[in-house]
């Protein structure tokens, strides 16, 4: 599997894309580098200013004593800093990062476009400009490769 595409090969990718969608989820993971171009929403996109704010969220689950909150792992019978049966308290924490990446003149004319038409789809309160999972993307971008003849993709 490749790491990257080439711009040449982004733009080969491109053209076998059988609706706006596609074509804009192939150039979006492309111009973006990252896979959170799935959870961009319409609020991310900035159009006057022609850019995208990319949140990434990491969750973080650490487990702790119940009686003494020393710091345990799953495989912890017993607490190391009490000597208690390990009680396991779970902690969830969540990372947020956020960087503005700029857009370019087609890519943002390519997503005015898509989202006049239509195209966001409105999922928990937001509405996503792709709006498809994970899965579904990477087999757009296989059959894409497939067409255009570029392999590992």
């Amino acid at each position: 599997m490749k790491t990257y595409l080439k711009r040449r090969e982004a733009e080969q990718l491109e053209k076998p894309a059988l609706c706006v969608r596609d074509r804009l989820l192939i150039r979006l993971f492309s111009r973006l580098g990252c896979r959170e171009a799935l959870a961009l929403s319409v609020e991310d996109i900035d159009l006057d200013r022609g850019t995208a704010t990319i949140i990434r969220v990491r969750m973080r689950v650490g487990l702790s004593c119940a009686h003494c909150n020393t710091r345990l792992t799953r495989k912890h019978r017993f607490c190391p800093g009490c000597g208690s049966v390990a009680e396991a308290v779970r902690e969830e924490q969540e990372y947020r990062h956020a960087r503005t990446v700029p857009l370019g003149a087609d890519t943002l004319k390519m997503l005015r476009e898509y989202i006049d038409q239509g195209g966001p789809v409105t999922r928990g309160g937001k509405r996503l400009i792709i709006g498809i999972g994970r899965r579904r993307a990477w087999q757009i971008m296989r059959q894409c490769a497939k067409k255009a003849g570029i392999d590992n993709v």
